[in-house]
């Protein structure tokens, strides 16, 4: 019988399948590798399940998006955990995320976590004049947990974000039944310790998955498609209402006269932290080899 679910868990060649109520452990078809195409949790599939062992893949149906690190296809939302407090979110690390987000035509959620101990002001006002929702929240105390939860029901999102951030009880406070492990942030080191190991999704019911990553530092560029430096601009979001203002055709935003991009950042219609992620960004992209990108 051939039955369609979700990969919610990959570990040691084995895939847990969601179909439905039930949960089927499976073995994907050799002809995979052969393709050179690796299952990966969110992959929405067909499975085979033969009365009495245990499920096969056999087909992997096309994919909205895909990213290798961590990796995990089908993401509806990518929800970004910051704090202002232990520790504190450096926003260039946020920015690397929204661009991979853009690229990957991924909605970007920002969450702000532990704003019983900081309400992060700073880092609210840096994304103000982007199109990416902010949550203030309190894993601890419950504030602003029930308008997170509405605002990702149906979606696939993946939380990410420092480790000790508060990912892990994010999702607790989320759906208490998890149970997920959690650790304390070392005051000596300004981080915590990674409690995730692996890539997992949740599920929540009404089609809501929610999945755990390692942390920002595992949310790279490997294996991912290099992003040009004349790109960068068109993923910052809120640069749009700038582009074609200035008075060359060709402006990069940088250093050029008459920039409409760089008036708008004098004006703080775009924050300075944006533009300045915007410029470390495009200095990185102008360092790959033309072709190195064009053979991945």
């Amino acid at each position: 019988m051939l039955v369609e679910g979700t990969i919610v868990r990959a570990m040691s060649g084995f895939y847990d399948v969601r179909a439905g109520e039930n949960l089927i452990r499976c073995r994907a078809r050799g002809r995979f590798r052969k393709e050179g195409l690796t299952p990966l949790v969110g992959d929405r599939v067909r499975v085979e399940t033969p009365s009495g062992s245990e499920g096969t893949v056999t087909e992997i149906l096309p994919r909205k998006n895909a990213f290798a690190r961590p990796a995990i296809a089908n993401v509806d939302c990518l929800v970004m955990v910051l704090s202002a407090a232990l520790p504190v979110t450096d926003p260039y690390l946020v920015d690397r995320i929204t661009v991979r987000c853009e690229k990957n035509r991924c909605g970007a959620v920002l969450v702000v976590n532990k704003c019983d101990l900081d309400p992060a002001e700073e880092l609210r006002r840096i994304y103000a004049a982007t199109p990416y929702p902010v949550y203030p929240v309190s894993a601890v105390t419950g504030q602003g947990i029930p308008a997170l939860r509405a605002a990702l029901a149906g979606k696939i999102c993946c939380f990410t974000g420092n480790s000790g951030v508060g990912k892990s009880s994010l999702l607790n406070a989320l759906s208490p039944g998890l149970s997920i492990p959690t650790a304390q942030v070392s005051e000596k080191l300004g981080r915590g310790r990674h409690t995730t190991r692996h890539v997992e999704l949740f599920d929540l019911g009404g089609d809501t998955f929610l999945a755990d990553t390692p942390g920002f530092a595992s949310f790279g560029d490997e294996g991912e498609t290099p992003i040009l430096p004349e790109e960068l601009v068109g993923l910052f979001p809120e640069f749009g209402p700038f582009l074609g203002g200035c008075r060359f055709d060709d402006c990069t935003h940088r250093s050029e006269p008459d920039c409409a991009v760089r008036r708008a950042v004098e004006d703080w219609q775009i924050h300075p932290s944006r533009y300045g992620s915007y410029l470390r960004l495009y200095e990185e992209a102008s360092r790959l080899n033309r072709w190195e990108i064009e053979d991945t």
